[in-house]
């Protein structure tokens, strides 16, 4: 079956980097758009919606990124490897949250999505960050 398996979170403090990792196995990952998204903690209640943090098409040459990101966080892909990236730059304390990856199936090579369109999901890895 699918699984995308999130790794690299932990506590930093603010200003620091951090790269989180995502290992899919169960499917062809060069077919599969990808996202990162997050969730505060205390949100965490069923049925509550993820935050978007950034997207990268199955091809890697489309990106997307929340405004709250841009210019601090980039997404990137390693097809030879079923993994996807999020480097963290200039952490803020408000970029504490758990980070899930998602996982859509695309025809096509440049199509990104939004939230709500993802198909599978990790089980995430917690990210803080002290002031």
């Amino acid at each position: 079956q699918v699984q995308l398996v999130e790794s690299g979170g932990g506590l930093v403090q603010a200003g620091d980097s951090l790269k989180l990792s995502c290992a899919a196995s169960g499917l062809t990952f060069s077919y599969y758009a990808m996202g990162w998204f997050r969730q505060a903690p205390g949100n965490q209640a069923p049925g509550k919606e993820r935050d978007f943090v950034a997207a990268i098409s199955r091809s890697g040459g489309s990106t997307d990124y929340a405004d709250s990101v841009k210019g601090r966080f980039t997404i990137s892909r390693d097809n030879s490897k079923n993994t996807v990236y999020l480097q963290m730059s200039s952490l803020k304390p408000e970029d504490t949250a758990y980070y899930y990856c998602a996982a859509r199936y695309s025809r096509t090579d440049d199509s990104i999505f939004g939230p709500g369109e993802y198909n599978y999901w990790g089980q995430g890895t917690q990210v803080a960050v002290s002031s």
